[in-house]
């Protein structure tokens, strides 16, 4: 008797053996199965930035050993929901898109932002031939914002109007337009379609030294004094899986993928929520958010 409940015991322990191992065999590969998925504000070439991201997701894949996947969106606000829903875990975004998104999602984290987002700039461009030199000189001109939710391409440059007594909504030649995107802003103003527009300066000074703008037909007349911008927020995450990405970015460097360059660094720095709260003001005393 006593040998065969010694056996019984044995069998039930090495059951027991059995399931704990599949048990954590099991969370083991639902972990390396469970997919991240990233995204970025639209403000640039689709085409380039789809490539660029899709190349990041990869690397990011390799640093981390976890899936990554590259998920475009539409626009700015339609990754700002695709992120409230959980439906991105990981989102560049600009320095309001990330207020934004943050706001419904107060868990998120913005940790990495880009050397030149400490003291980002955007530029005002006009057609050559215009006799225009100081924000003051736009009214009366037409004028193209970049997306409405951009920072660099609307909030900012809006505020500084604001500032330097121009009124976007009554002293321009009509309604300003939003042309969706800093490159299709510098194309709206080369091609006459408007007299003036403002950017991010980052896209400016790229297209410029790429040969994408025609230098004859529009100019900078301003730039604007410095403000905070881009970022990565991470949406609501595991403890583990936040640190590998965050470690995994912030260790990046200039080689590492197309992302890099299209993003004009060579390297991620450490920033915070905290950093992005002079944003939340300007755009909450414009009425852009509540």
């Amino acid at each position: 008797m006593k040998k065969i409940i010694m056996l019984v015991s044995l069998m039930v322990i090495f059951a027991l053996s059995g399931c704990s191992g599949n048990d954590a065999e099991n969370t083991q590969t639902k972990k390396e199965s469970e997919t991240i998925k990233i995204g970025a504000i639209p403000d640039q070439n689709a085409a380039d930035l789809n490539r660029s991201m899709e190349d990041f997701a990869k690397d990011l894949g390799k640093k981390t050993g976890l899936n990554v996947e590259y998920v475009p969106s539409v626009d700015y606000s339609a990754l700002v929901t695709a992120f409230e829903r959980g439906e991105i875990q990981l989102a560049w975004f600009g320095g309001l898109t990330g207020v934004q998104a943050r706001s419904l999602v107060p868990e998120a984290e913005a940790f990495a932002q880009r050397p030149i987002d400490e003291k980002f700039k955007s530029v005002f461009i006009a057609q050559n031939d215009l006799d225009i030199d100081s924000l003051e000189d736009l009214k009366g001109k037409s004028f193209t914002f970049g997306s409405e939710s951009s920072t660099s391409g609307h909030l900012m440059p809006r505020y500084f109007m604001m500032e330097a007594g121009i009124n976007p909504d009554k002293d321009l030649d009509g309604a300003p337009n939003y042309s969706g995107s800093h490159d299709k802003t510098y194309k709206l103003v080369e091609s006459g379609a408007f007299q003036t527009g403002a950017l991010n300066i980052s896209v400016w000074e790229a297209a410029v030294k790429e040969g994408k703008v025609d230098e004859s037909k529009v100019k900078v007349f301003y730039t604007t004094p410095e403000y905070l911008d881009y970022n990565w927020t991470i949406n609501k995450v595991d403890k583990e899986t936040k640190e590998k990405i965050k470690d995994a970015i912030l260790s990046m460097k200039a080689e590492d993928n197309e992302i890099m360059e299209l993003l004009q660094t060579d390297k991620f720095i450490e920033t915070n929520n905290e950093n992005y709260k002079a944003i939340e003001k300007v755009a909450k005393e414009l009425k852009i958010i509540k």
